[in-house]
């Protein structure tokens, strides 16, 4: 996917959430590229930085540059039963509302309810149990 992002944020390896447009970007002639090719609340990976520089209101110093994007990986935890490496899921996070150290894993920003993942890797255990009992997994997730 082609996108736009800030200059000082163009590098290649840099993990970005993408939270949506501002009011300024409605405007903008470069919207369809920069804006409408992702979509919000999903985290991106640059995989490549093109050559090139755009005007941009919205910006540290004004300009964005092209790049090359994907989907990036989710690490989170799922019950282990699930969490063979090669298989896909569909992502279904626990009933809880205890605020433990697992939290932002149960829940990982970048994944809604019944998104469709494969398991890209079973990273195993994670350090702290889960303080309701639940049998966890670590896992990188591709969505």
């Amino acid at each position: 996917m082609i996108t736009l992002i800030g200059n000082c944020l163009a590098n290649k390896g840099l993990k970005f959430m993408h939270y949506g447009a501002t009011s300024e970007c409605e405007s903008c002639r470069f919207k369809n590229t920069c804006i409408d090719t992702l979509e919000e609340g999903r985290m991106y990976i640059i995989k490549n930085v093109k050559n090139g520089e755009q005007p941009c209101m919205i910006h540290e110093g004004g300009k964005v540059r092209v790049v090359e994007v994907e989907k990036a990986y989710i690490r989170g935890v799922i019950d282990s039963k699930q969490s063979f490496e090669g298989s896909k899921i569909v992502f279904n996070p626990p009933e809880c509302d205890e605020d433990c150290s697992l939290r932002d894993l149960c829940f990982p920003d970048g994944l809604y309810r019944e998104d469709k993942c494969k398991i890209i890797r079973n990273m195993g255990k994670p350090r702290e149990k889960c303080p309701k009992g639940r049998d966890l997994n670590m896992v990188l997730l591709k969505y």
